[in-house]
């Protein structure tokens, strides 16, 4: 299931954006200041953020800059929620560190349809295009795996699951989350399931000793670490 973190430091708007969210069967976290999200960020990755401009210690706009400049969360959407809703306010954020801005107050209807359109255009595994990590290619057009120019046997779930790791390189995933994307959110299965799973990718990967790139977060998950390739450079 698609997880949202609301930050936002006033407790009646917190509550209205969570009813709103979960309505739409959107996982939901919040956090009361930037402090607060940047550890449940650290954590596991959201999949999209609805950030409060004014909070209490750091901005939200001091936070949305921070979350950019890490290879995990540069790409995370981020869509601002505040009661500035000045010209130039709205220039200022959505030109440099978010994806869209919502003024208060706001209609739930228009909030989910952002939330909808956000999430549409920034599934990274909608594009066609190939993804890469070192000697492995993953081609989403022909659901084909390369590594060093040899073609890797992985069966549709682990295709799946490394797809969804690889277009998210860096980011850490709870085993329900990866549950939802592999399976989808309707499916009756077990998170352990999700254990097997990375298991076996992992076999496959490890005949070109790629087997290392999908990390164990412990206590939280799984991530695709595409600088562990170093190390396997550097063991050669």
């Amino acid at each position: 299931m698609t997880t949202i973190l609301i930050v936002e430091d006033e407790p009646a708007i917190a509550e209205l954006l969570r009813v709103t969210l979960e309505a739409e069967r959107y996982t939901v976290r919040d956090a009361g200041s930037a402090e607060a999200a940047w550890q449940i960020i650290e954590e596991a990755s959201p999949d999209l953020l609805l950030l409060d401009w004014m909070l209490p210690g750091q901005s939200g706009l001091a936070l949305a800059k921070r979350l950019r400049q890490q290879t995990r969360t540069k790409t995370l959407p981020i869509i601002m929620v505040t009661a500035r809703a000045e010209e130039a306010d709205k220039v200022a954020g959505l030109e440099t560190w978010v994806d869209d801005y919502i003024t208060k107050p706001f209609s739930p209807r228009e909030l989910k349809a952002r939330v909808k359109a956000l999430l549409r255009r920034r599934t990274p595994e909608d594009s066609d295009t190939p993804l890469q990590a070192g000697m492995l290619i993953l081609d989403p057009v022909s659901h084909r795996v390369h590594c060093d120019g040899k073609s890797l046997t992985l069966g549709p779930l682990e295709f799946r699951l490394l797809h969804f790791l690889m277009a998210r390189p860096e980011r850490v995933f709870a085993r329900a989350q990866l549950l939802d994307a592999v399976w989808g959110d309707e499916a009756d299965v077990e998170e352990r399931t999700v254990d097997v799973l990375v298991r076996r990718l992992r076999q496959a990967l490890a005949t070109c000793r790629l087997d290392v790139m999908l990390e164990t977060v412990r206590g939280t998950g799984y991530r695709w670490n595409p600088e562990k390739q170093n190390d396997i450079a550097a063991t050669s």
